[in-house]
């Protein structure tokens, strides 16, 4: 594999890469390191397998990958996490993450797992730390996390200090590539900023689009109707798919066209395998598709109606989350020991 295939991997799908000919340097080079950190905070949803998807991209590209489970960051954004459920969210992410990258057709044992208190308690880190926060000033802070952290007129201390550790995860994880959603990327901007000044090299950072919830406009952990959980049922999948935001012809914030794009042909790609709209001789008969475009260019042009649209994605959607599915119902007691008020642990 050349350096421009490697690059178009690893660029696919994504909103915006940083830069492109520091990429190019990384793969003349080599093979260049990445990480994502994912904080255990609420449960996992398809918002995050969308993200989490591109890892089998990586992979195949010849890059190297770390997956951290920010643990002490969830505790420090306003307490999302609880001190003393850390861990068990930590064991259900890191279940639910090896069940995405499965099934997105690469292997999970490929991917190294840390957790942050592995290594973010070490007196290096910690004076690191010491610098760095005495260096940047609190609206600097507030600015770089402002689409993460949870905010207010009076912040929690732990907001601040999370983007400068966030910063100095990348140093410590010795990654070339810093990928997340794009809601981090004031984060990884103030990484490549002061990162040369700590030891550290400024890092290509990689963004995954932010989804838009399947109710309209942005998805929300706290509406259940805006996203598609791991463990929802095939039947609860496609109702939720069913009653999704669809108007006929618009693309704009429609959140089933957004899934099939970004998540069900990337992985319908792994095995060669087409869309399939089934609809009834009378209306057309079966439509049959090899890639997105050929998708949105039909729904645009009225050829295919939201009515038929919705059912086939809700099938494929279902089909794409199964393993995941499959194996977090098969540990329940993960989500019973990670959210115990609201699956009842005793």
């Amino acid at each position: 594999m050349n350096t421009a295939e490697r690059i178009d991997l690893v660029s696919r799908h994504t909103q915006e890469v940083v830069k492109e000919a520091e990429l190019e340097e990384l793969f003349e080079a080599g093979d260049p390191t990445a990480y994502i950190g994912y904080a255990p905070t609420g449960e996992m949803h398809i918002g995050h397998f969308t993200t989490m998807r591109k890892l089998a991209d990586f992979l195949r590209a010849g890059v190297e990958v770390t997956v951290l489970i920010a643990d002490l960051h969830a505790h420090l954004d306003d307490n999302k996490s609880p001190f003393d459920l850390l861990d068990a969210r930590s064991d259900y992410y890191e279940t639910a993450i090896e069940g995405m990258i499965d099934a997105a057709g690469a292997d999970p044992e490929d991917v190294e797992f840390v957790r942050g208190t592995d290594f973010q308690l070490d007196e290096e880190y910690t004076l690191e730390m010491y610098r760095m926060a005495a260096e940047t000033t609190i609206a600097r802070s507030q600015r770089a996390a402002s689409e993460v952290v949870r905010e207010s007129e009076s912040p929690n201390l732990g907001g601040l200090i999370y983007p400068l550790m966030q910063t100095l995860d990348v140093k410590a994880l010795d990654a070339d590539i810093a990928y997340g959603g794009v809601d981090q990327r004031g984060i990884y901007m103030l990484s490549r900023e002061v990162l040369p000044d700590h030891g550290g090299d400024a890092p290509v950072c990689v963004f995954a689009p932010l989804l838009s919830g399947l109710s309209g406009g942005k998805m929300s952990a706290s509406d259940a109707a805006s996203k598609v959980n791991l463990t929802d049922s095939p039947e609860e999948v496609e109702e939720k798919i069913g009653q999704a935001y669809c108007p006929a012809g618009e693309v704009e914030d429609n959140g089933v066209l957004e899934y099939l794009e970004h998540l069900v042909f990337p992985v319908l790609a792994v095995d060669d395998e087409p869309f399939v709209v089934e609809r009834p001789e009378e209306y057309g008969g079966d439509l049959t598709y090899e890639s997105y475009e050929e998708v949105e260019a039909d729904f645009l042009s009225g050829e295919l109606h939201p009515a038929d649209l919705k059912p086939a994605a809700g099938a494929a959607i279902s089909d794409v989350i199964d393993p995941v599915r499959e194996r977090l119902t098969d540990e329940p007691e993960l989500l019973a020991e990670a959210y115990p008020d609201e699956y009842g642990a005793e």
